[in-house]
């Protein structure tokens, strides 16, 4: 159980977050970075595919958080198609930064300066336990798909091509 004075600043802004909008899920602080899905699933002893990733995207101007499951790369082009959007490139690390207040690594869902579209995997669904990352590379939280869905006010999507 960690207080949320024991967080990093990033990840008490992603508990407060939480807390409004009454889930339950208690922010774990990880001994080592889990700035990649592998690294996440290998420290928290779960599948690559339940760790939800938050991807920053540029999509019509204007940010786009993408929660992808660490088993696949969203398909941009595929992704743009399903949202009837114009190209969908990749934010760099300063556009994520302004965008979420996190650096890359340790983004969040939530606990950014401002709301942001968000994109969310339909693939994760096929978990009953995700982890995403908290607001900082040693911090992640639990959730459901559904509190997941319900934290970020997210459109399912799938974020690449069926498999055939």
């Amino acid at each position: 159980m960690t207080d949320d004075t024991s967080l990093p600043s990033r990840s008490r802004a992603v508990a407060d977050a939480l807390a409004e909008a009454g889930l339950p899920g208690e922010i774990r602080v990880l001994p080592d970075s889990a700035r990649t899905a592998a690294e996440a699933a290998a420290a928290l002893g779960c599948e690559v595919g339940a760790i939800a990733n938050s991807l920053v995207f540029v999509c019509d101007g204007a940010p786009l958080l993408v929660m992808t499951s660490g088993a696949h790369r969203v398909d941009t082009a595929h992704l743009a198609s399903a949202l009837g959007t114009g190209p969908i490139t990749r934010a760099s690390a300063a556009q994520v930064r302004e965008a979420t207040g996190q650096a890359i690594g340790g983004v969040a869902p939530v606990g950014h300066p401002a709301p942001l579209r968000t994109v969310v995997d339909t693939d994760l669904a096929g978990y009953d336990l995700l982890w995403a990352a908290a607001g900082h590379p040693h911090t992640v939280v639990p959730m459901t798909y559904e509190e997941l869905l319900k934290l970020t006010g997210g459109t399912p999507a799938a974020v690449v091509p069926p498999q055939e």
